[in-house]
């Protein structure tokens, strides 16, 4: 494919600047249309037809991927022709009419507030079990991502104000609420023992790994896998997400509300918890009806 490799950084750079997307959204582009490029490398990219995206479709499914890594990277090729479309690179798009594989859709793993009750019971011996008490504390209060957790500074926590400013995706900022117990243990943290993971350089972003620099994604990963396995829990960032939507529309918080925090910019994204919701009733209702079995 003639210069297809320069075309793809060009669509991630496009997508870094003016679509704005996270740089976990921009590498799960590239990976996905760098092996595309691969299985068509010997092919000229104005000379791709219909045919040959559908043998490359045949070829994943051959790699046993499921329906949804089928469809995602289906949906990063389309988006990547109709740029090239765009731009005028190509005049004729052989994406049209590929249609995306129909998937299943799973309600979102959560945990019962029992279990949350589990995991927030961290024994506090020293500055890492501090750090990991506020790192889960505010995770389950605010319900943010991963990628969020990892990119607040100090700066983004309002104490007094109990208030959170995070950039969540497309760049969109926004204010989440803090409850008392995530206050508690950020107030804890940050005044009395972040100073034992600072080493010489000075940073302002809010947790730090043993070498004194920003906590990364998989050092966050690390450190949740580590205290599931010791609460003998399986769970992950996005199940404390899913678990703190779910918790606040039983208690009766409404949509719209969860979906300002959740920074969903659609709530039809956020309805799914209504499900989780629903099935959730359904479970009481077979377990303590007389006759709900």
């Amino acid at each position: 494919m003639d210069k297809t490799k320069e075309k793809i950084d060009e669509f991630c750079k496009y997508l870094l600047i003016d679509k704005k997307y996270s740089n976990n959204t921009i590498t799960s582009y590239h990976t996905d249309l760098m092996k595309y490029y691969e299985f068509n490398k010997n092919k000229n990219i104005n000379n791709i037809t219909k045919k040959d995206i559908k043998d490359y479709i045949s070829y994943l499914k051959k790699q046993n991927l499921n329906d949804k890594s089928i469809s995602r990277n289906i949906s990063s090729i389309r988006a990547f022709y109709k740029f090239l479309l765009v731009e005028k690179y190509i005049t004729n798009n052989p994406m049209l009419d590929i249609s995306l594989p129909k998937v299943k859709k799973s309600l979102p793993d959560t945990l019962s507030i029992e279990e949350v009750d589990k995991l927030l019971d961290i024994k506090l011996n020293n500055h890492y079990d501090y750090r990991n008490k506020a790192i889960l504390e505010l995770m389950y209060a605010t319900g943010i991502r991963a990628s969020e957790v990892v990119n607040l500074k100090v700066n983004d926590i309002d104490l007094d104000m109990a208030l959170l400013r995070t950039i969540g995706k497309g760049n969109k900022e926004r204010i989440v609420p803090l409850g008392d117990y995530a206050c508690k243990f950020l107030k804890e943290y940050i005044f009395n023992y972040r100073a034992y993971l600072l080493k010489k350089e000075q940073t302002d972003y809010l947790f730090l790994n043993n070498h004194g620099k920003k906590l990364t994604r998989q050092g966050l990963f690390k450190i949740i896998k580590k205290i599931g396995q010791e609460k003998d829990l399986t769970f992950s960032p996005h199940t404390l997400r899913h678990s703190f939507a779910s918790h606040l529309l039983q208690n009766g918080a409404d949509l719209i509300s969860i979906q300002q925090m959740l920074g969903h910019s659609d709530v039809s994204t956020t309805q799914i918890y209504t499900h989780i919701s629903n099935e959730q009733l359904k479970k009481n209702y077979q377990d303590f009806h007389p006759h709900g079995k």
